[in-house]
């Protein structure tokens, strides 16, 4: 129901329908069919959304028997997306999951559909039906938005190609959409996101950066929240956006932990970072932050803390509330930790008549102290990400280095 409430749809009736086999027709039994015809009818409902993928036959007969128009899961989502969506890229890539969708869709429902006359005068062929014209008409304007994507794909590496030269690591937020991410952006960045007690309140990725207080500087990334049963349209759709999280140096994932379903969208969201190629147990990026800890009474925060001690401290879980600020400043310690792990610390001899190595060294990479040795030379201690630790052994005299 909350995915109808996302849209501002009047919920006239709810219900669960007990079913012990899906029929290929309608999906529900003939008698279940009637009742809701029946209901339909009372209260003059216009939409029926029904929580599970109904294949096109199973939608066209439902909306046949209830005179209704009948939307799935999969179709409500997108709906919400496209009501979401603000920017260019965000409408391309729903709009592309749309057609996507619809192109399965084209069955004989309506009169417009029946068969043209192809050539011309009266000798004319049978020609294409309007179900192939609708479906080419489709196909074609899918084509066109996939070279737009490839072209947003391509704007998107060549940012995280330049953010690669500048010692950036990136710092991305996943979770189950409505789990407090964009709060919690907002208040590690004093930025201006949209936060809101809504499904999917943020479909476009935001990035900004944020200095640690050991003077280490970050972008955190703002993404698409995750719901179960996540359409795989929506995923590839939304693939240009979520190559932030793929490409992540640690990933955040924000649970909402006062909701009764906390551990099955934990279980979705892993399911989703699966699909996108990510091990959702990966240890060495992954750091579980259970937010909305100010919702709990102090019992629920006593058992939640227990919960998360008992877990190695590699893997414990931070108490955070996004909207109060309790803390916050211990997960950012521990994003500065976590990144400092992954990163070589090198001690260098550097000419202080070579002013261009000493400004390359300040770009692309931490540097972490800087005085002068006995022989009148820079000895700089930087701290760099394993990938561009060669390029700096490469250029200058290194007097030792450690992980």
């Amino acid at each position: 129901m909350g995915l109808a409430l996302a849209i501002d749809l009047d919920v006239a009736e709810a219900g669960i329908v007990l079913l012990n086999e899906v029929r290929p027709a309608t999906y529900i039994g003939s008698g279940k069919v009637e009742e809701i015809a029946g209901l339909v009818k009372s209260l003059d409902a216009g939409i029926v959304v029904v929580d599970c993928a109904l294949s096109p036959v199973q939608q066209r007969n439902l909306e046949r028997a209830w005179n209704a128009k009948v939307l799935d899961r999969t179709g409500l989502i997108l709906e919400i997306f496209g009501r979401r969506a603000h920017t260019k890229e965000g409408a391309l890539q729903v709009e592309h999951a749309h057609l996507t969708y619809q192109k399965s869709r084209l069955v004989r429902s309506w009169t417009h559909l029946e068969r043209q006359r192809g050539g011309f005068g009266f000798l004319g062929g049978p020609g294409e039906t309007q179900i192939e014209t609708d479906r080419r008409l489709i196909e074609e304007r899918l084509a066109r938005i996939e070279v737009e994507l490839e072209k947003v794909k391509k704007r998107r590496k060549l940012h995280r190609d330049s953010r690669a030269r500048v010692p950036y690591p990136i710092a991305a937020l996943v979770g189950y959409t409505n789990a407090g991410k964009s709060t919690l952006f907002n208040r590690m960045t004093r930025a201006r996101v949209l936060e809101a007690d809504m499904l999917f309140a943020t479909l476009d990725p935001t990035l900004r950066a944020v200095t640690l207080p050991g003077g280490m500087k970050i972008i955190l990334s703002d993404t698409v929240g995750f719901i179960s049963e996540l359409p795989t349209m929506l995923v590839a759709a939304f693939r240009a956006t979520l190559e932030e999280v793929i490409e992540a140096d640690v990933i955040l994932h924000v649970r909402d932990v006062s909701h009764e379903d906390t551990e099955a969208q934990s279980r979705d969201v892993a399911d989703v970072l699966s699909a996108l190629g990510v091990d959702p147990e990966d240890e060495h990026r992954l750091i579980e932050v259970w937010n909305k800890i100010d919702r709990l009474d102090a019992d629920g925060r006593t058992r939640l803390q227990n919960l998360a001690e008992r877990r190695p401290a590699h893997q414990r879980p931070l108490l955070v509330s996004a909207a109060t600020g309790e803390g916050v400043d211990a997960l950012i310690a521990a994003i500065e930790t976590r990144l400092a792990l992954r990163r070589v610390v090198l001690d260098l001899l550097v000419d202080p008549a070579d002013g261009a190595g000493v400004s390359w060294l300040h770009r692309h990479t931490e540097v972490m102290g800087q005085s002068l040795d006995e022989d009148g030379r820079f000895a700089m201690t930087v701290r760099v990400e394993p990938g561009k630790a060669n390029a700096v052994r490469a250029k200058f005299e290194v007097h030792s280095s450690r992980p």
